[in-house]
C-alpha cells in the first residue's frame, strides 16, 4: 500500500517531516551565555516609547534579527497589516524585554528570583528559564506556565499507542466523523456466521468476518468516512433500519424499518459487479444508487411487505416455532406464522407482489386478541424491545417501564408487570414533567405581568435586576426538577437472555436487573451509575454497554469480572461471532473484542502491537489562528476584521474566533436564559459577525464553517480549510453561564470540541466577572467553567451559513451522553485545550500613571509582575498548568472608541488602568516542558505569534491573535489493522491461546433416534466429557418431513430452526458443567389447534395431522471461548400405533443420564461437526 501523504495546514500534500525531537535543558547553561542574555536584557530596557501616537518613533533592533520564518518551527510567524506592525514591531525572542521574576524552580515556574538571571553568581538556568529566554522551539514564542497541573482534574490524560486501560480491539470500523455520516449513521448490528451485518439510515450493509483484515481493492468507491474500514458491501436505499433478526435457515435477514416495512435479505451477497439482478431478487420499492461498496453493486431485498401502518417497525424476533413478531408504537404487537412466508418465499419474483399481499394478510395482532369492548388490558406503550426465551418457549415485549411475557407456541398472554416486578397498573395522567415545566413558565408569566402593574414605581435597573433573577430562578426550577424526575423514573433501555434462561435487563440509572422466566424478579446489580444501552449474553458471561461508552463482563451470578472504555460515545448495540464480541457506538465505530476478555491473551497482543507502533504510527503538522475579542456590542468594519483575522489566515487550516459582549442589556440576557430553556440560540447581532468573519475569509472558497454557538453575548465559531475539513469534525457545542444564579450568560463560556486528525481538541470562549477587586470571583468562574462545560450536542455544521437572518437554531439533544467515566470534566480528556476570551484579571498595587508610564517604556516585564492573572497562575489558583506565550504588547483595556494610539487609554474620569483583559492559554499533551510528539504525547503545540491589533478601534478593548503550531499523532487504523491480523495468525506466543479459546468440549448424546407416542414425553441425556471447561448447547430443528413419502429425504425448515408447534423440547439451550450431564425431554402435542388468520381476524381452525411426522434436531455444542461448533443429529419420529414400538433404547428415561460423570462411551459421539455451523478460526 502507498504511504500516505501527510496534509499541510493549507491543505496542499506534501512530504511528512521528520519528527521533531524534545530540546533538552538537561545541562547548565554556561556563564556566558547567561550573561549575554541579561546583557541583552538591559540592552531593550533602555529604550522608550511616547505615550502619544507611536507612529512618529520606530525603535531600532539588533543587527542579528532575522526575517520571520512562515515555518512553525524556525522563526515566529509574522505576517499582518495592522498598523501595531507598524508601530510596535517586537523584538526577536533573542531580544526580549523579559520579566525579572521567570525564574524558579521545576515544579514551580512562577517562583520569585529578584537576582537577574544573568548575575554572576548564578551559574546554571533552571528548565523554565531557559525556556523563556530561548523557546520552547526553535524560534518559537517564549512560554509561561501555571503551576498546580499535573495533578487531579488538571493532569494531562494517559495515551499510548495501545490504549493501556483497555483490551486491544480488532477494529472493523473506525470511529468515523459524524459530518461524513449523513443518511448513514448505524443503527444496530447483528451477527450471521461469518457475517457482521448493520443496520443503517439508508438501508444495510455487511462485512465479511473473513476478510475483515483486507484492504479496499484498487479503483472501489468507498463512502466518505469509511476509507479505513473493513471491506463491506452495502444495499439498495432503503428506509432508516431499526432492528434486525438472523435466520440461519433460510440464510436470511430480517430487517424492520422506519416505514414500518419488514424485509429480507439474501445472506449469500454477488462477488461480481456484473451479478443478474434476478439472482439477487428485485424490488420495486427499493430506489437506489447504481453502485455500492467493495466492487459489487447494492444488493437488493428478496422480500419485504408492509408490517405497520404509518408506524415504524421498532423490534422484531424470530420464535423458537418459527414466527417472526414485531412490534411498534402504541403497544402494537403483530405475529406473522411460519406457513404464509414459506408461501411468500416460494414464489417467483413476478409472484412477488402476491407474496407480499399473502403476507399482509397473514398477521395474527395480539393486541386486538386481548381487547374487549374496546378496553385493552395490555399497556398502550411502545414496543421497543422483544427476546426469544427459547429454553423455556416464551416470548418478552417491553416497553420503557414494563413487560409483557408471551407464550411462543400458544401466543398467549402470561403475565404483565412493571419495571418493578410488580403487576402493572396504568394511569393515563399528564406527564409531571410536563406539569413542572408548565408550573415554570406560569410563574414567569405571573411574575412579568405582576413587575408590569408597578412599572411607575419601580427604577429601570431594579426592574432589569428582577427580570434576570427571575429568569434565573425558572431556569434552576426546571432544571432541579427535571433531574429528579429521571433519577426517580428509571427506563429500561437493554434486555437479554441468557443461555441458562434468565432475563438480564439495563436500565438508564445504571441498575441491571436479573430475572427467571417466569417474570420474577430475582436480583438487581448495579456496577456504574451511567445509563445501560445493551446487554449481551454468551455461555457464562453477560455483556453490559453503557452511555458512558464504558463495556462491563458479568459472570451469571452477576459479579464483576472486567470492565474498560470500549468507545467514547454509548454502546448501543453488542453481539457474538466467532471468538469476538462486537460493539457498536452510537459514533458508528465498531469494534471487536475476544471472548475471554479480559485475560492473559491482552497483555501478549498489547506487548506485540506496542512493538509494531512504528508501522502505523504517522504524524501531521497544522496551524491554528486564535483570536478574541470583547466588541462593546458593536460592529466591527472589514478593514478592522482584516487586521485582526484576514491578514494572519493566509497560512493556517484553522481559525477559531471567540467575542464577549456581542450583544447585552437587560431584556436580551433575560431573552437568552429563556431561550436556552428550550434549546434555541442566537441573535441577528451573532449572526451578522458570522457573515462578517466568514466573509474576510472567503468562506465557501478558502474556508467551511465546522461549527458554532452563543450564549447570550457570547460567541465562538470555527472555520476549516477547505483542505484540512476532512481531517476535523465530531463538532460539539457548549455553553455554561456565569451570571445571576449560573443562569444568565452576561458572564460564562462557551465552547467548540472537535476531533482533528483524531485527536480532541476544544476550544472555551470565557468572559469572567469585572472589576479590580474581584480576583476570587474570576477563579472562581473559571473553576465553574472547567467543572462543568459539558458537550452535550452536535453544532451548526457546514451548513450553518444557510440559517435564517436571527440565527436561530434548533438544539439537538445528543444521546452519547458527556460525562467522563471516572467523574472528570470533559476538559481534562481532551488532547488540548485552548482558552480565550476576556478573563477581565487586571494590574494591582499600580497606579494609573504608573501604567502609562511603563507602557510608553515598553517596560512591559515590570508590568507584568502586576499583573493579577500571572500571580493567579503562579499561586495555582486559575488555569492551572496552562501556558500562555509571553506578553510583548500593550494593554489591551480600556480604550476611547475610534481613537488611535496609545494616547487612546481611558481618561474619562474613572480612569481605568489600562490592564491585559484579554488573553489566550492553551494546555496540550506534554506532562513535562519539553516533550517529543509521539503516542504517548499525541498533540505538541508551540506560539509562533501572539499579539495584539492595536490599530482596530471599534471597541474598548483591543483584539488579541495568537498562532499556534501544532504536531499531532494519530494512528492509521488500516495499517494497525492488517497488524492486528497477522499477529493473530502468525505470532507464537499468541496461537496456543487462540487455539485455547476455539477448543469444543467433547460431549456425548444418550441417543440418535426418539419414537413418541401421542402426548408423550421421552427424555435424552448430553453429557459434557471434558473436566476442565464448560459446554454450551443449543438444540435446533433441521427440518421435518412425512415419514414414508416420496420426498422424505427434503427436510422443510422454518425461520432460524424452529420446531413445529406440536413438539416442544425443554431445554433446548443450556450450560453444561464439566463432568456434568444435562437432560432434555420432548414432548408430543397431537390437539394443537391450527388457524388461519386473514387481516388478523381467525378464519378457519383445524386439528393439525401430524401421524408419521418426523423431524431432525440438531444438537449444538460450542465453548466458551468461541462460537465454534460440534453437532449431533437426533431423529424424532411421532408414531400412531397401538403396537408396542420397539425403539434402540430400552427406556426413554436413559440410565446414562443419572450417570453423570461416568467414563463409559455413550452410544453415539459428537465429533463431527455440522459444516453449516461450524465457523472458521477468524472473526
Amino acid at each position: 500500500m502507498e504511504e500516505r501523504k501527510e496534509e499541510d495546514a493549507t491543505g496542499d500534500r506534501v512530504a511528512r517531516p521528520s519528527t521533531r525531537k524534545g530540546i533538552s535543558y538537561s545541562q547548565p547553561l554556561s556563564r556566558d551565555v547567561v550573561l549575554a542574555s541579561a546583557a541583552r536584557r538591559n540592552a531593550i530596557r533602555k529604550q522608550s516609547l511616547d505615550g502619544g501616537d507611536p507612529t512618529t518613533r520606530r525603535p531600532s533592533f539588533p543587527a542579528d534579527d532575522h526575517a520571520p520564518s512562515s515555518s512553525c518551527h524556525d522563526k515566529p510567524h509574522r505576517h499582518s497589516s495592522s498598523l501595531e506592525e507598524a508601530r510596535f514591531p517586537p523584538p526577536s525572542a533573542s531580544s526580549q524585554c523579559l520579566p525579572a521574576n521567570l525564574g524558579g524552580s521545576f515544579g514551580n515556574p512562577f517562583s520569585l528570583d529578584h537576582h537577574r538571571a544573568g548575575s554572576e553568581g548564578d551559574e546554571t538556568l533552571t528548565l523554565e528559564r531557559a525556556m523563556v529566554e530561548f523557546g520552547v522551539a526553535p524560534g518559537a514564542v517564549p512560554e509561561l506556565m501555571g503551576s498546580g497541573g499535573g495533578v487531579g482534574i488538571f493532569r494531562v490524560p494517559i495515551r499510548a499507542a495501545v490504549h493501556p486501560g483497555r483490551p486491544p480491539a480488532l477494529e472493523v470500523r473506525p470511529h468515523p466523523l459524524r459530518e461524513t455520516q449523513a443518511g448513514s449513521f448505524l443503527r444496530t448490528i447483528a451477527c450471521a456466521g461469518s457475517q457482521l451485518w448493520a443496520g443503517q439510515e439508508s438501508g444495510l450493509r455487511v462485512w465479511n468476518l473473513k476478510e475483515v483484515f483486507e484492504n479496499w481493492g484498487p479503483g472501489v468507491m468507498v463512502r466518505k468516512g469509511d476509507e479505513k474500514s473493513a471491506p463491506f458491501n452495502e444495499s439498495c436505499r432503503a428506509s432508516p433500519t431499526l432492528c434486525l433478526a438472523v435466520d440461519a435457515a433460510n440464510g436470511l435477514i430480517w430487517s424492520g424499518h422506519k416505514d414500518g416495512k419488514i424485509r429480507a435479505w439474501n445472506m449469500e451477497l454477488p462477488i461480481t459487479a456484473d451479478a443478474s439482478s434476478d439472482d439477487r431478487g428485485s424490488s420495486s420499492s427499493a430506489v437506489g444508487s447504481t453502485s455500492g461498496c467493495g466492487g459489487c453493486p447494492p444488493f437488493r431485498e428478496r422480500l419485504s411487505w408492509q408490517a405497520h401502518h404509518r408506524s415504524p417497525v421498532l423490534s422484531m424476533v424470530i420464535t423458537s416455532y418459527g414466527e417472526i413478531w414485531s412490534g411498534s408504537e402504541g403497544g402494537v404487537l403483530k405475529v406473522w406464522p411460519w406457513h404464509a412466508i414459506e408461501k411468500a418465499l416460494s414464489l417467483t419474483v413476478e409472484e412477488r407482489h402476491m407474496a407480499t399481499l399473502l403476507i399482509e394478510r397473514s398477521y395474527i395482532d395480539l393486541r386486538s386478541k386481548f381487547t374487549v369492548n374496546g378496553v385493552c388490558i395490555l399497556p398502550a406503550v411502545d414496543v421497543k424491545y422483544m427476546e426469544s426465551d427459547n429454553c423455556r418457549s416464551k416470548v418478552w415485549s417491553a416497553g420503557s417501564q414494563t413487560f409483557v411475557l408471551w407464550d411462543s407456541r400458544s401466543r398467549d398472554l402470561l403475565k404483565v408487570f412493571g419495571i418493578d416486578g410488580q403487576g402493572e397498573t396504568r394511569l393515563d395522567l399528564p406527564s409531571l414533567q410536563d406539569l413542572n415545566v408548565e408550573d415554570g413558565i406560569k410563574t414567569k408569566s405571573v411574575s412579568s405581568s405582576k413587575k408590569e402593574k408597578s412599572q411607575g414605581s419601580v427604577s429601570f435597573l431594579q426592574r432589569s435586576r428582577n427580570a434576570l433573577i427571575g429568569a434565573a430562578d425558572a431556569v434552576r426550577r426546571v432544571a432541579v426538577k427535571g433531574t429528579l424526575i429521571i433519577e426517580d423514573q428509571p427506563r429500561t433501555e437493554a434486555i437479554a437472555v441468557s443461555m441458562d434462561g434468565m432475563i438480564w435487563t439495563g436500565c438508564t440509572n445504571g441498575s441491571v436487573v436479573q430475572w427467571d422466566g417466569n417474570g420474577n424478579r430475582v436480583q438487581e446489580y448495579r456496577h456504574h451509575s451511567s445509563s445501560v444501552k445493551s446487554i449481551c449474553t454468551y455461555g457464562p458471561r453477560v455483556w453490559v454497554g453503557y452511555v458512558s461508552g464504558k463495556v462491563q463482563v458479568l459472570d451469571l451470578d452477576g459479579n464483576l469480572l472486567g470492565e474498560w472504555i470500549a468507545h467514547s460515545s454509548a454502546v448501543i448495540k453488542m453481539v457474538l461471532g466467532g471468538s469476538y464480541m462486537y460493539s457498536l457506538a452510537h459514533q458508528g465505530g465498531i469494534r471487536g473484542w475476544n471472548i475471554r476478555c479480559p485475560g492473559p491473551l491482552d497483555d501478549l497482543l498489547r506487548t506485540e502491537l506496542a512493538n509494531k507502533e512504528q508501522s502505523y504510527m504517522k504524524l501531521d503538522n497544522i496551524k491554528i489562528l486564535v483570536g478574541t475579542w470583547n466588541v462593546g456590542q458593536g460592529r466591527a468594519s472589514p478593514n478592522s476584521l482584516i487586521s485582526w483575522i484576514g491578514s494572519a489566515a493566509s497560512e493556517v487550516g484553522l481559525v477559531v474566533v471567540g467575542l464577549q459582549e456581542v450583544e447585552m442589556g437587560a431584556g436580551f440576557l433575560a431573552m437568552a436564559a429563556a431561550k436556552e430553556t428550550v434549546g434555541l440560540e442566537g441573535s441577528a447581532n451573532g449572526q451578522w459577525w458570522l457573515n462578517a468573519i466568514g466573509k474576510t475569509l472567503d468562506e465557501g472558497s478558502s474556508f467551511q464553517r465546522v461549527g458554532s454557538r452563543q450564549l447570550a453575548g457570547l460567541l465562538i465559531a470555527a472555520w476549516a480549510r477547505k483542505g484540512l475539513r476532512p481531517y476535523i469534525g465530531d463538532v460539539d457545542a457548549a455553553a455554561v453561564p456565569c451570571g445571576f444564579g449560573r443562569a444568565i450568560g452576561n458572564k460564562g463560556a462557551v465552547g467548540l470540541r472537535m476531533r482533528v486528525y483524531d485527536r480532541s481538541i476544544c476550544f472555551v470562549n470565557c468572559h469572567f466577572a469585572a472589576h479590580l477587586e474581584a480576583v476570587s470571583r474570576r477563579n472562581a468562574d473559571f473553576n465553574h467553567v472547567y467543572r462543568n462545560l459539558s458537550f452535550s450536542r452536535p453544532t451548526t455544521g457546514a451548513h450553518g451559513a444557510s440559517a435564517g437572518p436571527t440565527s436561530v437554531q434548533l438544539r439537538g439533544v445528543n444521546a452519547v451522553g458527556s460525562q467522563s467515566d471516572d467523574g472528570k470534566p470533559e476538559l481534562s480528556e481532551a488532547d488540548m485545550v485552548v482558552f480565550l476570551g476576556d478573563f477581565n484579571y487586571r494590574l494591582h498595587s499600580i497606579t494609573y500613571d504608573e501604567a502609562r508610564d511603563m507602557v510608553s517604556q515598553r517596560c512591559f516585564d515590570w508590568l507584568r509582575d502586576k499583573d493579577q492573572l500571572r500571580a493567579e497562575m503562579k499561586a495555582g489558583r486559575v488555569f492551572q498548568g496552562m501556558r500562555e506565550g509571553q506578553i510583548k504588547f500593550p494593554p489591551t483595556y480600556k480604550f476611547e472608541r475610534n481613537q488611535p494610539g496609545l494616547s487612546g487609554y481611558d481618561s474619562g474620569e474613572k480612569k481605568r488602568i489600562p490592564a491585559w483583559c484579554d488573553r489566550i492559554l492553551y494546555r496540550d499533551s506534554r506532562s513535562i516542558s519539553v516533550a517529543e510528539c509521539c503516542s504517548e504525547c499525541p498533540v505538541v503545540s508551540s506560539i509562533a505569534m501572539y499579539e495584539a491589533c492595536m490599530d482596530v478601534t471599534e471597541s474598548d478593548h483591543k483584539p488579541v491573535r495568537c498562532i499556534f503550531c501544532v504536531e499531532i499523532s494519530h494512528s492509521d487504523e488500516l495499517i494497525r489493522r492488517q497488524e492486528y491480523g497477522q499477529i493473530i495468525a502468525s505470532n507464537d506466543k499468541i496461537r496456543p491461546f487462540i487455539e485455547e479459546s476455539c477448543a469444543v468440549p467433547e460431549i456425548t448424546v444418550s441417543t440418535n433416534n426418539i419414537i413418541i407416542q401421542n402426548q408423550e414425553t421421552s427424555f435424552f441425556g448430553i453429557s459434557n466429557k471434558c473436566n476442565k471447561y464448560k459446554a454450551v448447547f443449543k438444540i435446533i430443528c433441521q427440518g421435518q418431513s412425512k415419514a414414508g413419502a416420496e420426498n422424505s429425504s427434503e427436510l422443510c425448515a422454518r425461520c432460524s430452526f424452529g420446531f413445529p408447534f406440536w413438539l416442544e423440547v425443554q431445554p433446548a439451550v443450556g450450560i453444561i458443567k464439566p463432568g456434568q450431564t444435562t437432560e432434555v425431554s420432548v414432548r408430543h402435542d397431537e390437539y394443537f389447534l391450527k388457524e388461519e388468520f386473514v387481516d388478523g381476524i381467525p378464519q378457519n381452525f383445524w386439528c393439525e395431522d401430524t401421524r408419521d411426522e418426523e423431524v431432525v434436531l440438531l444438537v449444538i455444542v460450542t465453548g466458551t471461548g468461541s462460537t465454534e461448533s460440534t453437532s449431533q443429529q437426533i431423529s424424532v419420529r411421532h408414531h400412531f400405533s397401538s403396537v408396542e414400538v420397539d425403539q434402540k433404547v430400552p427406556s426413554r428415561r436413559f440410565q446414562s443420564i443419572r450417570q453423570h460423570g461416568s467414563d463409559e462411551e455413550d452410544p453415539v459421539s459428537s465429533s463431527d461437526v455440522a459444516p453449516e455451523f461450524s465457523n472458521t478460526r477468524g472473526p
